[in-house]
C-alpha cells in the first residue's frame, strides 16, 4: 500500500468524523460535554461501548497472541460476564441514586476530601497511561504503513494522531463522542469481517471448514491443567471479572457514557446487551488470530521474530499481513479499521479524562457557563499534550507485548479504587481521611515487590489476577485506618 493511499484514507476518515462534531457539538454545553445531557439511547450507548472498550490494542494484540497464549484470553472475557453482572446490579444502580457527574464523587460524600481526591488521582493516571498505551499501538502501525516511507519521525506521527482527535471532541465531549464512536465501532466490525471473510476465502474454506480449522488448532487451547500457570483458567476468569469491574465499572470513561442514558433501567439493558456483543466480538478476534497464522504458514510468509527471545512479534503479524500481503481492498479495510477501533477508545479516554479533571479537581460547576467551557477547553489540550508525552517515554521503554502491559500496568493503577470502593460499599466504616493517600501509594508498591518475588518465594506466576492482590492490599490498609462509624453521610442530593 502505498503512502499516499493511507494518507488519504486517514483524511477522508478524519472529514467524516469531524463533519460528525460540527453537527452534533451546536450549542454544546458543560452538560452535554461530560453526560450528553442524560438524553443518550440505551442501545446507541451498547453499540458505542464495544468500539471504546475494544480498542486498538485488541485490535492487534488479541490475534497476535494466540500463538503464544492460544484461547486463553477467553476464559479472561467469560469472566467479564460476571463482572458487568456486578456492574449493572451493584454499582449502576448506586450511580444513578447520587446522580452523578464523575463517579469519583461518591468517594466524597462517603469518606471526605481526601479520598475522593485520591480515587479521581489514580483514575487520571490509569487512564492517561492506559490510552497512551493504545494510541502508542496505532501510532506506530501508521508509522510502519506511512510515515516512515515519507521520513516523517514518530514524535511527529504522535502529535498529529492526538490532535486530530483533540479537533473533532473539544466543542461537543461525550455528545458528539456517542456519535463518532457508533460510526468507528462499525467501520472496527466490518473490517474484522472482512479480513475473516477475505482469509478463509483464500484457504479455500467454507463456513463449516472455517469454525472446523478453529476449533480444531492447537492455537484455540484453553488452559485448565496448573494452578500456578498465569494462563491457568480459574485464574483468567477470576481476573477477568475483577478487570472488568475496575477498568468499567470504577472508570469515569466508561461510566460516562452509562450515566449519558435517560434512566437506570436502560443503563442496565445497555449493559446487557453491550456484554453480549464484547463476548461474540472477542470470539471473532480470537478467530481472527487462528486464521492469520494458518495464513502466513500456508502462503510460507516469514513472520517478524524478536530477535531476543526467537519468538513471533504477535504485535506486529497483522498488520504486517494485511498491509503486505492481503488484498489491496483488504489491506485498506484494515486500516480504517484500526484507526476506527483506537480513536473510539482513545477519544472517549480524552473526554473522560477531561471531565474528571475539571469536575473532581477544578470543582468546574461552581463557575458560569463560559468560564466552564474556557476551562474545558484548556483542560482538554493539556491532555493531549499529557497523552504525547507518555506515548514517546513508552516507546522508548516498551519491551513486551502491548496487550500485556496495559492491564499489568492496570493492576497496580486500577488496584487502590477497586479496594476504596469495596470498602466503601461492603462496609459501613468510615476513614481517617487524611490516611487514605498513603495507603493507596504504599499498596501497589507492596503488590509490585510481591509479584517480583513470587515465584522464588513460592514458585507462583502472578498474572491479571495481580489486580486483586492489589485491591485485597488497600482494602486491608484502608481497614486499619478505619472508624467505627460513617463519618459522612451520603447525599443523594449532592
Amino acid at each position: 500500500m502505498s503512502p499516499t493511499l493511507v494518507l488519504s484514507l486517514i483524511a477522508g476518515y478524519f472529514v467524516v468524523l469531524i463533519i460528525i462534531s460540527i453537527l452534533t457539538s451546536r450549542k454544546a454545553t458543560s452538560e452535554s460535554f461530560f453526560i450528553a445531557n442524560r438524553n443518550a439511547p440505551w442501545y446507541m450507548v451498547a453499540f458505542a461501548m464495544i468500539g471504546t472498550s475494544l480498542s486498538g490494542v485488541t485490535f492487534i494484540s488479541i490475534p497476535g497472541m494466540v500463538a503464544s497464549q492460544s484461547w486463553s484470553y477467553m476464559a479472561v472475557v467469560l469472566g467479564y460476564i460476571v463482572g458487568y453482572l456486578v456492574i449493572g446490579t451493584v454499582l449502576m444502580p448506586l450511580y444513578y441514586r447520587l446522580r452523578l457527574v464523575s463517579i469519583y464523587t461518591y468517594l466524597e460524600q462517603r469518606f471526605g476530601f481526601w479520598s475522593y481526591k485520591t480515587g479521581a488521582l489514580f483514575f487520571l493516571i490509569s487512564r492517561a497511561v492506559g490510552a497512551a498505551f493504545r494510541l502508542f499501538l496505532v501510532a506506530g502501525v501508521l508509522q510502519l504503513a506511512v510515515f516512515d516511507g515519507l521520513g516523517v519521525p514518530f514524535a511527529v506521527t504522535v502529535t498529529i494522531s492526538i490532535l486530530l482527535i483533540y479537533l473533532y471532541t473539544f466543542r461537543g465531549g461525550l455528545k458528539t463522542i456517542l456519535w463518532t464512536d457508533t460510526f468507528q465501532t462499525m467501520a472496527m466490525l466490518l473490517c474484522v469481517g472482512v479480513s475473516i471473510y477475505l482469509m478463509a476465502d483464500e484457504l479455500n474454506l467454507g463456513f463449516a471448514g472455517l469454525v472446523k480449522t478453529v476449533k480444531e488448532s492447537t492455537m484455540s487451547q484453553i488452559y485448565f491443567s496448573d494452578p500456578k500457570d498465569d494462563k491457568f483458567f480459574w485464574k483468567q476468569f477470576a481476573s477477568g471479572a475483577f478487570i472488568t469491574i475496575v477498568m468499567t465499572g470504577l472508570d469515569q470513561d466508561m461510566m460516562q457514557k452509562n450515566l449519558s442514558c435517560r434512566s437506570l433501567p436502560d443503563a442496565q439493558k445497555n449493559m446487557f446487551w453491550f456484554t453480549l456483543a464484547i463476548v461474540v466480538v472477542n470470539v471473532f478476534f480470537l478467530s481472527l488470530g487462528v486464521l492469520l497464522y494458518q495464513f502466513a504458514a500456508a502462503k510460507g510468509i516469514q513472520l517478524p521474530m524478536n530477535p531476543d527471545t526467537g519468538k513471533v512479534i504477535g504485535d506486529n503479524v497483522f498488520p504486517l499481513l494485511a498491509t503486505n500481503h492481503f488484498s489491496l481492498f483488504a489491506g485498506i479495510v484494515f486500516i480504517l479499521g484500526i484507526i476506527a477501533v483506537t480513536y473510539a477508545s482513545a477519544d472517549s479516554a480524552l473526554t473522560a479524562l477531561t471531565t474528571s479533571f475539571c469536575v473532581d479537581m477544578l470543582d468546574i460547576q461552581q463557575y458560569d457557563e463560559q468560564r466552564q467551557k474556557r476551562l474545558r477547553h484548556l483542560t482538554h489540550f493539556g491532555f493531549s499534550i499529557v497523552l504525547i508525552i507518555i506515548i514517546l517515554i513508552f516507546r522508548a521503554i516498551n519491551d513486551q507485548s502491548v496487550i500485556t502491559s496495559v492491564f499489568k500496568a492496570a493492576g497496580y493503577t486500577y488496584g487502590p479504587l477497586l479496594g476504596l470502593f469495596s470498602f466503601g460499599i461492603f462496609t459501613r466504616r468510615g476513614l481517617h481521611d487524611k490516611l487514605v493517600l498513603p495507603v493507596c501509594v504504599v499498596a501497589p508498591l507492596l503488590t509490585w515487590f510481591i509479584n517480583e518475588h513470587s515465584v522464588a518465594w513460592w514458585d507462583y506466576k502472578f498474572g491479571f489476577e495481580i489486580l486483586m492482590l492489589n485491591g485485597l492490599i488497600t482494602f486491608l490498609g484502608l481497614l486499619a485506618i478505619s472508624r467505627p462509624r460513617q463519618v459522612v453521610e451520603l447525599n443523594p442530593a449532592a
